[in-house]
């Protein structure tokens, strides 16, 4: 279908052509009467109007268009680009260059809003990064001060301002060891050391390793019902023992008081098992759901409940799971309670 829009240069400079040298030609033919004036007129007319045209649009119209996409990506020319320009470009239609110019700007615009985005990631996580630190070292610096002022020569307080200022160390010193593994994971360089193991029975070793913390807020830990029998997976045994800690810890930071914690596991096909843990406790807003994973990330609901935490449990839990070549996901519901599951490879022979 004829269609304007598509032409190349060459191709409308000899259509412009021809509209101006048939009139042209067949006014001589109408003044002179004769065939042969009247063609070599046209002859020449239209080829004069092609150079005069293709010249001026390849001069002034896509000298530009070229200039153009030379800006568009930014670089000198390499011969590759010069045989593009050269060649290629001019055979393509102002609505081809058209569409090329626009998904550019699309491109650039999405960039555009990424960095965006990165960059308010990067001001917040300073924001956060800076709070975590801050936290530990305040309160240090509170006792110490207390104590230089005198507080030392008590002995139960002096004593008990020591526990605490050493409390607010090992609490610093997590912090920095997280941010240290959180960076290696990022890098790829934790190595796993994948063997086959029952879920279940890792999953009660943590209940077992947690289970002074959950009689403080008498939790109650179990495995779901129907999900008692031994399901085998391959993964490094150590970093999942962490993430499942992480998940178990994080449900008793926010749980209720007489509260309970479910884990639950479900082979999904013959290669992947979903392991879940479940809470029901203060919930997550469902606006803040897709940030839970971000390194520091907390709503103020959590920062209430939470004095003690690094801010990178989630984050770690998530990069160790990926590192396994799997998904990490959570649904929650606030004062409903929150569950959190990740997938693992199934037993390997």
């Amino acid at each position: 279908m004829f269609n304007a829009k598509t032409f190349t240069p060459r191709q409308l400079s000899a259509f412009t052509s021809i509209i101006i040298s048939i009139p042209i030609a067949a006014g001589i033919w109408f003044l002179e009467r004769s065939w042969m004036i009247s063609s070599i007129s046209l002859v020449i007319i239209f080829a004069g109007s092609y150079l005069l045209i293709s010249f001026t649009l390849q001069r002034f119209i896509y000298r530009k268009i070229k200039l153009i996409y030379k800006f568009i990506y930014q670089t000198k020319a390499s011969k590759r680009e010069e045989m593009y320009y050269k060649y290629i470009l001019p055979q393509k239609s102002i609505e081809e260059v058209s569409e090329d110019v626009q998904a550019w700007a699309v491109e650039r615009s999405l960039e555009i809003d990424l960095l965006r985005k990165n960059e308010e990631f990067r001001k917040e996580f300073l924001q956060n990064l800076s709070h975590e630190f801050k936290t530990p070292v305040f309160a240090i610096q509170g006792y110490i001060d207390t104590l230089r002022d005198g507080a030392m020569l008590e002995p139960e307080t002096l004593k008990r301002f020591l526990n605490n200022a050493s409390s607010n160390v090992t609490r610093l010193l997590n912090l920095l060891n997280d941010l240290d593994e959180i960076s290696r994971l990022e890098r790829g360089e934790q190595v796993l050391h994948k063997q086959n193991f029952i879920i279940q029975e890792l999953v009660k070793q943590v209940y077992d390793s947690l289970s002074i913390k959950s009689r403080e807020k008498q939790i109650i830990f179990s495995i779901k019902k129907g999900c008692e029998s031994p399901l085998t997976v391959f993964a490094d045994k150590e970093k999942i023992r962490q993430v499942i800690i992480n998940l178990v810890d994080n449900s008793i930071k926010y749980g209720k008081i007489d509260g309970h914690i479910v884990a639950s596991m479900y082979p999904l096909d013959e290669q992947r098992i979903l392991v879940e843990i479940s809470d029901n406790g203060i919930g997550i807003p469902e606006k803040h759901l897709e940030r839970v994973f971000e390194r520091f990330y907390r709503t103020e609901e959590g920062r209430s409940h939470d004095v003690t935490g690094s801010g990178l449990g989630l984050a770690i839990s998530k990069h160790i799971i990926e590192a396994h070549g799997q998904t990490i996901h959570v649904r929650s519901s606030v004062e409903v309670g929150t569950t959190i599951g990740f997938t693992l490879d199934s037993k390997r022979d």
